[in-house]
């Protein structure tokens, strides 16, 4: 496995990294206890370090953390932990008259984490989404006392636009909090929005990326065709919309270039990713140890020339960036 900074920090991560939010998902191997051990042992034992959750995770909220804390007995020293905290979108226990990123929600938000991920330090602890009530300098505030008292690490975000990327990046100088080392946002060979803004503000400010849907939700696995997939996959149960509207053309194109380099999908998209710019680990979802195996070990098999990656770019071009 291959290790790296998370952004400008000490912070060090799988550049394979195990997305946490199939860990109690209904209909999956993950869906129980069981199951989520499983995937996270194997994940370990595979040299992955990097995992990512989220409070709102699972059938109900907080399950994926407390499938972790009990997984995690033992072997919570062999990781990094993330989680997050504040998404706007989905209900929360706690009240927060929509503002998850005040003082108030977060230092509620924290202890709850702390107690199902059954631990006493968050690795990297990132606001889910922007939070329009509350000024960015009370929730860094409020993130700064949390490190000071030793209940997280770091700090991240996701979701955020490229310019909330430099205002919290200003804020943090202005107020000499500490500030973000992480973005994360979708990112993908079928979606580069952030190529034209939010990649390059991270750079900017030595802010490590986190893409997550890397593989499209599955679609860049080489398991699914025009025909369909997997029935059993999250695509097929939930999403099928993504493979009845996708590229075809595009994508099986792709596929003719993999099979001439002599190079799986799977290890293709993930050396794709793992080239480009300040890309610090690419969070993939698994249910199965055999998946977490796959993940692992095309995760390190291939990266692509530079004609190799003009031809990537090529058939899935990034967005024109924004003018000056």
């Amino acid at each position: 496995m291959e290790y790296r900074s998370l952004g400008r920090s000490g912070l060090r991560v799988s550049a394979i990294g195990l997305g946490c939010n199939n860990f109690g998902r209904p209909g999956s191997a993950t869906e129980g206890q069981e199951g989520s051990s499983a995937v996270l042992h194997a994940a370990i034992d595979a040299g992955i370090t990097f995992f990512d959750t989220a409070d709102m995770y699972g059938y109900e909220y907080g399950r994926s953390e407390e499938f972790m804390g009990v997984a995690l007995r033992g072997r919570r020293d062999d990781i990094v932990l993330a989680t997050k905290f504040g998404h706007r979108d989905y209900p929360s226990p706690i009240q927060s008259w929509d503002a998850k990123g005040s003082r108030r929600y977060i230092r509620r938000a924290v202890e709850g984490s702390l107690r199902r991920l059954q631990t006493d330090w968050i690795d990297l602890y990132q606001l889910h989404t922007p939070d329009p009530l509350t000024p960015i300098e009370e929730t860094l505030a409020a993130l700064d006392e949390l490190i000071t008292e030793g209940k997280i690490r770091y700090i991240g975000h996701s979701n955020f636009a490229g310019w909330q990327i430099a205002d919290a990046e200003y804020t943090a100088r202005l107020h000499h909090h500490p500030r973000f080392i992480s973005a994360q946002n979708e990112y993908s060979l079928l979606v580069r929005e952030v190529d034209r803004e939010i990649l390059p503000a991270a750079r900017a400010y030595g802010v490590g990326f986190l893409p997550f849907f890397p593989l499209y939700n599955g679609l860049f696995t080489g398991k699914f065709s025009r025909e369909g997939g997997p029935q059993d996959s999250r695509i097929m149960r939930q999403r099928p919309h993504l493979v009845e509207n996708a590229p075809w053309d595009v994508i099986e194109s792709y596929q003719s270039h993999c099979d001439d380099w002599g190079v799986s999908m799977l290890a293709a998209t993930f050396g794709w990713l793992l080239v480009q710019d300040g890309l610090s680990s690419v969070i993939a979802g698994a249910t199965t140890p055999a998946q977490i195996e796959q993940n692992a070990a095309e995760g390190v098999a291939w990266r692509p020339t530079e004609g190799q990656l003009a031809i990537i770019d090529a058939l899935f071009p990034a967005p024109v960036p924004a003018a000056t």
